[in-house]
């Protein structure tokens, strides 16, 4: 069973009674996001891997230079290495007396002349300067002549001047992408120790889902947000435990919420959070463990729900329930979700990056609770980027959330007025 040590604000034990939350009303979205990365906790185990598959892995532990870097004065360019005295006392120019390719050792400048380099060699010691060569001519004695002003230590790349030998190169919880590969392997590590992936039980409840593929009858739905989330998952590296469509029955849903509870270490379910007839996710979910907050203030998206699974909210399964409405799933995936299972992998989730950009339309004001409106950026009219609706923004409309470029997060009561400037968050955050 996977084991949560954080105490969760505003729990609510199992058999406690009635499914009532201890949080007046709905919980506002930024509130509950908080309070999703204070009850994260990370999974225990790590596992060493080679560079080649540590792609979005995150690091158990920090890693430090074993070298300078870089590891000798070198050139930024190809050009001449030269004493800039000897440059001014030298009228007739300076001869080329040495060739320095890449790779060649440390050699030494000879005395009133200059050598020929190439980025990234070695600089000759006793050089202190570089011109590029496209403002050196060469006459026919091999002498060179610099046209223009030159600045002593120009176009050296300095021993060190990234990182010195036993400097922190990345911190524990980094989540390793291409740039920070590449930086071990400039350190020729090869290897590093990580954190191992978050097991995650996923489960779609309902009775009308069918997958895709199979043949659509009248009241069916594809179950979209099946394999929306599997590849979500997967962009977090996650290992994924799929426990495909179940049934909305309690017999059925409490059978996949016990083999989920003892086999990941977070669960992620989506359909029967509201509280129709049908919608069996909260009950089963207090039967089998216990509640921490249902409802949040926020369009799409409302019924998201947080518990867990188990004895209690210390040594249970956490359990996030997340809407059916497509686009309700998505937008509390990326704001609430997300930085559950981040802080689950050991990360610390970055604030989020908001914007301001100027409302290209008009719109009512949405009563009671924020909206997150997907908006595409319009750059043609000038600087200023201007936000134009994606779509429709119905919680079931896709088509306008595969095309946004991020949201316009409004507050309740408040109507959006073109022209004005509204905060607006990325879509690309999401990703990271």
């Amino acid at each position: 069973m996977a084991d949560v040590h954080a105490d969760i604000p505003f729990a609510r034990r199992a058999n406690a009674g009635p499914a009532v939350c201890d949080t007046p009303g709905l919980l506002d979205l930024f509130d509950a996001r908080e309070l999703l990365m204070t009850a994260a906790v990370p999974v225990i185990g790590s596992e060493s891997v080679v560079l080649d598959d540590a792609a979005g892995r995150v690091l158990a532990e920090g890693t430090r230079a074993g070298l300078d870097l870089p590891g000798v004065d070198n050139s930024a360019m190809d050009g001449y290495a030269l004493r800039r005295r000897e440059l001014a006392e030298a009228p007739s120019g300076l001869p080329v007396t040495l060739r320095v390719p890449a790779g060649a050792g440390v050699t030494h400048l000879p005395e009133g002349g200059c050598a020929r380099i190439f980025t990234g060699a070695p600089v000759p010691l006793g050089a202190d300067t570089v011109v590029p060569q496209e403002r050196v001519q060469l006459d026919e004695q091999g002498r060179i002549r610099v046209m223009g002003e030159v600045s002593h230590g120009a176009n050296i790349r300095r021993r060190g001047e990234e990182s010195r030998a036993g400097d922190e190169l990345l911190a524990a919880g980094t989540r390793l992408d291409a740039a920070a590969i590449a930086l071990l392997a400039s350190q020729g590590i090869d290897g590093v120790r990580v954190r191992r992936r978050v097991r995650v039980a996923l489960i779609s409840t309902g009775d009308e889902l069918i997958e895709p593929g199979q043949v659509w009858a009248p009241g069916q739905v594809y179950n979209s947000n099946g394999v929306m989330l599997r590849i979500l998952l997967a962009q977090q590296s996650c290992e994924i435990l799929d426990l495909g469509v179940t049934a909305d029955t309690v017999a059925d849903l409490g059978q996949c919420f016990a083999r989920a509870r003892d086999e990941a270490d977070l669960v992620v379910c989506t359909g029967g959070v509201s509280v129709g007839e049908e919608d069996h996710v909260r009950p089963v979910l207090e039967r089998l463990g216990g509640i921490s907050f249902h409802g949040v203030a926020v369009k799409p998206g409302k019924p998201f729900t947080f518990g867990w699974l188990g004895p209690s909210v210390e040594r249970g399964t956490p359990l996030i329930g997340l809407p059916g409405n497509p686009v309700a799933s998505l937008v509390d995936w990326q704001l609430l979700a997300l930085p559950f299972l981040q802080g689950r992998q050991g990360r610390n989730p970055r604030p989020l990056q908001r914007l301001l950009v100027t409302a290209g339309f008009s719109r009512p004001a949405p009563r009671g609770r924020r909206e997150l409106l997907r908006v595409v950026l319009d750059g043609s009219e000038g600087i200023t980027a201007v936000a134009r609706l994606a779509g429709g923004q119905g919680s079931h409309m896709l088509g306008a959330a595969s095309q946004a470029d991020g949201y316009l997060i409004i507050d309740a009561d408040t109507p959006v007025e073109e022209g004005h400037v509204y905060g607006y968050y990325p879509r690309a955050q999401f990703l990271e």
